[in-house]
């Protein structure tokens, strides 16, 4: 299988890595460094201080999961 086949059980070729046994792992959004700006722009909204100031909160309160409740 190579990572040109779109999609295995529901997972995009882009989020499937490949573990040394040779089995597909998906990735998730948070695996990568996010700033406030970042999330609040993922979540549709304006980079403006406002909404940069409460993305920072999300991230200062939930880690991780604020990035994987907005990008899976």
């Amino acid at each position: 299988m190579d990572d040109n086949t779109p999609i295995i059980s529901g997972t995009p070729a882009a989020a499937r890595t490949v573990d040394a046994s040779g089995e597909h792992e998906a990735r998730t959004g948070a695996e990568q460094e996010w700033t406030a700006e970042d999330l609040a722009v993922a979540e549709g909204r304006d980079a403006t201080p406002e909404n940069v100031r409460r993305a920072q909160q999300e991230l200062d309160e939930l880690g991780p999961a604020a990035i994987e409740k907005t990008v899976p």
